[in-house]
C-alpha cells in the first residue's frame, strides 16, 4: 500500500517539484481535545509543500475560491508517530472574502490521505488515514506568513476502531 501511494506522489507531483508554492513549518500540540478526554498528548512537527499549480479550475477566473491546489508533506510526533500525506488545498483572502478588499488574512482549509504509523503514540486503527484542516494565517511584510491550524486526522471508519485526533498548531509559511 505504501509504494502504491508513494509512486503515485511522484508520479503526480515530480512536475510540482520545481513550481513556485509554499514551504510550510509547522509545531502543534497532537490529541488536543477540548473536553479533557486527551490521552496520548505530544508534540506534533510538521512540513508541508503548497502547490500554486492548480489542478481543478472550477469556479470564475476573478474568484479563486474554487482554485484546487495539491500539497504535500508529513507530520512527525514526539511518540514517533509519522504521517505522510497528499491532498487538495484552496485559499481565499479573508478580507475579499468578507468586505471586498484584500487584507493580510488567508483563509485555507485543506483535505489529504495519507500513511499512519502510530510509532509508540495513539493507535488510530488503520495505516490509511484522512486529514481535514483549518487554518488562518497573516501575510508579514516579506510575504511570508505566520497562521494557526485545526486539524482533525481519522481512518473514516475504515479500520475496526476509529478514534481520530485532532491537533492545534502553529506554523510558518515561506513563499518563493
Amino acid at each position: 500500500m505504501f509504494r502504491v501511494l508513494l509512486i503515485t506522489v511522484i508520479i503526480l507531483f515530480s512536475n510540482l517539484a520545481n513550481s513556485k508554492g509554499t514551504n510550510i513549518f509547522g509545531l502543534g500540540l497532537y490529541d488536543i481535545k477540548f473536553d479533557g478526554s486527551e490521552k496520548n498528548q505530544a508534540a506534533d512537527f510538521r512540513y508541508e509543500f503548497r502547490s500554486d499549480k492548480s489542478l481543478f479550475n472550477i469556479g470564475p477566473k476573478e474568484d479563486n475560491f474554487f482554485f484546487l491546489k495539491p500539497f504535500f508533506g508529513f507530520e512527525l510526533t514526539n511518540d514517533s508517530a509519522s504521517y505522510f500525506l497528499t491532498g487538495i488545498y484552496f485559499e481565499d483572502n479573508l478580507g475579499e472574502l468578507f468586505e471586498g478588499d484584500k487584507s493580510k488574512f488567508f483563509f485555507t482549509p485543506s483535505f489529504g490521505a495519507g500513511i499512519y504509523d502510530d510509532g509508540s503514540g495513539k493507535k488510530l486503527g488503520n495505516d490509511l488515514q484522512f486529514r481535514t484542516s483549518l487554518e488562518v494565517s497573516y501575510e508579514l511584510e516579506n510575504k511570508n506568513r505566520i497562521g494557526i491550524s485545526f486539524s482533525h486526522i481519522s481512518n473514516a471508519n475504515l479500520g475496526d476502531k476509529n478514534p481520530g485526533v485532532e491537533i492545534l498548531s502553529l506554523s510558518y509559511q515561506i513563499s518563493y
